[in-house]
């Protein structure tokens, strides 16, 4: 997946984390800005390419960074911060878990790759989902190819309630 999925998914996590605050602008824009990185953080294992780590590796792309484990521990040092913020740390924790999670589900339900170590260190064991209609997308520049920016495009429609519901305006109480 090229990532616009997971930031909708933060954007709109961003958006929820604030319901039932009047947040100004600016902190809006954190919430959501803080939410889509953490949704995007288990790619970072792509990293993983230029040091010469397999795809199929532990630490390879969509391994144990696409855990639930990593999503706990995710959610856990998140919660941690903004507790040192003042934050709510149950909605906080909650929130960012699930977030850093759906990155690993939503990996499972493309088309491609060799699914996601959701079960790691218990198990290597890559899963999909039964059904997968989300197209893999080409990884590095590969993306900005026709196929590549096919696969955004789908990814806009498939995800736009998620940016819809982060970005459309609200009535003021």
């Amino acid at each position: 997946m090229p990532s616009i999925g997971h930031v909708a998914v933060g954007l709109a996590a961003g958006r929820l984390y604030r319901r039932g605050s009047t947040p100004t602008p600016g902190q809006l824009g954190w919430s959501m800005l803080a939410f889509s990185a953490i949704s995007v953080l288990p790619d970072a294992d792509a990293v993983g390419f230029l040091l010469g780590v397999h795809y199929e590796d532990p630490w390879g792309h969509r391994g144990a960074t696409h855990s639930l484990l990593f999503a706990l521990l995710v959610g856990t040092a998140t919660a941690v911060v903004g507790r040192a913020l003042g934050q709510p740390t149950l909605k906080l924790w909650l929130l960012a878990t699930a977030t850093a999670a759906s990155h690993g589900l939503l990996d499972c339900l493309t088309n491609g790759g060799l699914g996601c170590a959701l079960l790691w260190p218990v198990s290597m064991d890559r899963f999909f989902a039964p059904l997968r209609p989300i197209p893999v997308a080409p990884i590095g520049l590969h993306l900005l190819s026709t196929r590549g920016l096919l696969v955004v495009a789908v990814e806009l429609v498939m995800f736009l309630p998620f940016f819809v519901y982060a970005t459309f305006p609200r009535r003021r109480a």
